[in-house]
């Protein structure tokens, strides 16, 4: 066999570095395939999940998405990935508070804007009345919803879902809700009803302050108390149910993986405590705003720490122990300032009742800083808890027990007319 010349072995080498150069060049200009992580089976399949497995009735079809980072499947594919996979046609995406991303804090209205991935226009839904969002489904067939909620009334996602619900019926679109779990389960309901005097976008519809219910059973509700006697067969509903579900489950039970509902939402705890902690917005102690634990961490700079959890973990409330803390909020109320207070603990999630909980510790801080602690001057715990009664109660001293006393009875005959609605059973 002839030895290569040097001039041939410079062209092979100078051949290899091109066809290794051209490859990867071909490998960077093709888009980047979907990760998908790889998880065990949950308990749990969600309405997405399921609708993924028969997209048929949407093929044809421009859909409408209201989503935000919640909405993924069990092996954390995004809906909007998904979707387009499956060759639906997805022309817009719509966003509730926080946007559909995440990432603003309460109470700021994100931008719309076009998605530099897909291309598709991103709409914030969030500040809008459903006459204006009615508009923005002009151009769709069809409008999907896939949110995670917390179960809680005065988060605005199923606020949110209401008022679509009533633009898709406007335009006589079909609205197709894609149900998860409410993280509280769904045996317990907690709070006053809410009085429609006290009515606004924390609070639309006369639900208990927790209420027990998934989001596609809220929106069965939803539209046979409201939209069906307005719109009639316009108020076009469905719901993907979930398989798996039971009324009493954790989310930890459900094998699904958490993903922060809003920046304030770290984790299922932070929910646990919420329907009961989001109420110290309405006052001048700082509910966690602005810190790593909020919702969990709630204090002042007047209190002093040791004391006030002396008094909480004295009167043994069920399923909660309180720890003395001290923290100092990055933005929000009392921003920079070192704050006193406690960090609750739910020992028991069954046992815990969060409203009562809640308004236990607001009475302790009344008796122990009554010069001191005072409500938000716009009364904004009155929108949140529904009603002015619990303030009022709580001003002139009542006892806890008596005020909480007092809505029961309401909440035995909201029981009763949520029952038609109830997707799931306990077993």
């Amino acid at each position: 066999m002839k030895k290569a010349t040097a001039w041939q072995c410079s062209l092979c080498i100078l051949l290899l570095f091109s066809f290794l150069a051209a490859g990867a060049v071909a490998r960077e200009e093709q888009p980047p395939a979907q990760v998908k992580i790889q998880t065990t089976a949950p308990a749990v399949r969600t309405g997405i999940e399921r609708l993924l497995e028969q997209p048929a009735q949407l093929l044809g079809k421009r859909v409408g998405l209201i989503t935000n980072q919640t909405g993924v499947t069990s092996g954390l594919v995004h809906d909007v990935d998904a979707l387009l996979e499956k060759k639906i046609q997805l022309v817009a995406v719509y966003g509730p508070e926080h946007g559909i991303r995440g990432a603003e804090q309460a109470g700021s209205a994100p931008e719309s804007f076009q998605d530099a991935k897909t291309g598709l226009p991103f709409y914030n839904l969030y500040g809008k009345e459903p006459q204006e969002i009615a508009r923005l489904f002009r151009d769709v067939d069809v409008v999907l919803y896939d949110i995670q909620d917390v179960g809680a009334r005065f988060y605005t996602y199923i606020s949110t879902m209401a008022y679509a619900m009533k633009a898709a019926a406007m335009e006589g679109k079909p609205f197709i809700v894609l149900d998860r779990p409410n993280p509280l389960g769904g045996e317990k309901v907690e709070g006053p009803i809410l009085d429609l005097h006290f009515q606004s976008f924390v609070g639309l519809y006369p639900i208990p302050l927790r209420h027990g219910m998934t989001v596609g059973e809220l929106a069965g509700w939803i539209r046979k108390q409201d939209l069906e006697k307005e719109y009639g067969a316009k108020a076009d509903l469905t719901v993907i149910r979930m398989e798996g579900w039971k009324r009493g489950m954790q989310y930890e039970d459900t094998g699904l993986p958490w993903v922060p509902p809003s920046p304030n939402m770290p984790t299922v705890g932070t929910a646990a405590v919420y329907p009961g902690n989001g109420l110290f917005e309405g006052t001048n102690l700082s509910e966690g705003r602005g810190t790593t634990l909020p919702f969990e961490w709630v204090g002042a700079p007047y209190i002093n720490g040791w004391e006030l959890a002396h008094r909480l973990n004295r009167l043994k409330l069920p399923g909660v122990a309180f720890r003395e803390a001290y923290f100092q909020p990055a933005f929000s109320k009392h921003a920079g300032k070192t704050i006193g207070g406690v960090q609750f603990y739910v020992t028991d999630r069954q046992a815990y009742e969060p409203v009562r909980t809640a308004l236990t510790v607001m009475a302790e801080v009344k008796k122990q800083y009554p010069r001191q602690f005072d409500w938000r001057g716009d009364h904004w715990i009155d929108k949140l808890l529904g009603t002015d009664a619990v303030r009022k109660a709580l001003d002139q001293g009542t006892p806890v027990n008596e005020i909480v006393a007092k809505w029961q009875e309401e909440l035995r005959a909201f029981e009763m007319q949520r029952k038609p609605f109830l997707l799931y059973g306990t077993e």
